[in-house]
């Protein structure tokens, strides 16, 4: 009797609540369209952190999982169908993709498709790239650009579609309150977009961060009295900002950002409160002055060539970006540091 030996590679597993797991799993193969990629940078993000600390994502996966997201690397393998990819290729591949054919998709709301493919397994050596996720979302990368930088085009792509949805023009003035990888992602976004950044952050070392990613004003909340009023003040005749970005996920951030804005302006509740939250908002306010609320959740093929395109310019501050790297062994340690509040951005976690 003949044995087929099976092919192994190391990966993370989450399990539950702060449990993650280096494991050995079978290494995957390539089905009808798929392809399997040798991950060279995986990047640490907070919403993986969100699912480390709570155990669980609602739409995204169910444990015992393998996880993590922002990823690219090497095309390992090909499968029946497949065309556009050969092994050898460099590669980022997105985390999702939509069906093209539902109600939302068919709207040019893709990011809110009704089957929208969500892929996860990111920490690991290897990953599987669903067929659809391979038509439609993943890009090849120029051998200048390094793959830990090329991993940053999912964020990048939520973030583009998050400035895009407020209709910003050159010359506007926005504010951004938060200082993690995503409040700066959007400060360095706007900055790029020829906007006036203010940025509004809590801890002191998010200070010099903000100031590299384009914030010509840094707030610190722990230093103003009212930062409603200091974000007024930085405006003409104190009226308030054209745009206002909230990416904390807070009741009181979202309330701030309302209160920040000016008549006829646009805010935009980027960041994500747990469910079940309630906001109580000025109404006469909102009424009488016209204020625009937006919410943006996730990204589109459409925003992340657009956002694949910032990296590949060379535009965009990768370097500056990729604050750490650690071997795969080290994954639960470093989501540790990053819950204590580490001064990383984002670490590049390299299988």
């Amino acid at each position: 009797m003949s044995s087929v030996m099976v092919q192994e590679m190391t990966a993370a597993v989450l399990y539950g609540r702060e449990d993650v797991r280096i494991e050995r799993l079978p290494i995957p193969t390539a089905g009808l369209g798929e392809i399997v990629v040798r991950v060279q940078a995986a990047l640490t993000c907070g919403t993986d952190l969100k699912v480390y600390r709570r155990g669980y994502h609602a739409r995204m996966l169910t444990v015992p999982m393998a996880f993590g997201h922002e990823l690219s690397g090497i095309v390992h393998e090909t499968g029946p169908g497949v065309r556009n990819f050969h092994a050898g290729d460099r590669v980022v591949a997105l985390n999702s993709a939509p069906c093209d054919e539902c109600y939302f998709c068919r709207r040019g709301q893709q990011n809110l498709c009704d089957d929208l493919l969500f892929n996860n397994g990111a920490y690991a050596e290897f990953i599987s790239i669903p067929a659809r996720i391979v038509e439609k979302n993943t890009l090849l990368v120029p051998d200048h650009i390094p793959f830990e930088h090329a991993a940053l085009t999912e964020p990048l792509a939520c973030v583009v579609r998050g400035l895009e949805e407020t209709t910003a023009q050159p010359g506007d003035s926005i504010v951004v309150i938060g200082g993690g990888p995503i409040g700066l992602m959007f400060m360095h976004v706007a900055q790029l977009a020829g906007l006036h950044v203010i940025a509004v952050v809590k801890r002191s070392r998010q200070i010099a961060a903000a100031r590299t990613f384009g914030a010509e004003h840094v707030i610190q909340i722990t230093s103003a009295a009212d930062p409603i009023a200091a974000v007024r003040a930085l405006t003409p005749s104190h009226r308030g900002v054209d745009i206002a970005i909230e990416a904390v996920a807070t009741p009181t951030t979202w309330q701030w950002a309302v209160d920040m804005v000016r008549k006829g302006g646009t805010v935009n509740f980027f960041g994500g409160c747990a469910a079940g939250t309630r906001v109580d908002l000025d109404t006469n306010r909102l009424h009488y002055n016209d204020i625009t609320l937006k919410a943006s959740f996730h990204h589109t093929p459409a925003t992340a060539r657009r956002a694949f395109e910032l990296i590949r310019s060379g535009k965009f501050k990768c370097r500056e970006y990729i604050t750490g790297r650690s071997p795969l062994s080290e994954l639960d340690s470093v989501l540790r540091r990053l819950m204590n509040r580490s001064s990383d951005i984002k670490t590049a976690i390299i299988p």
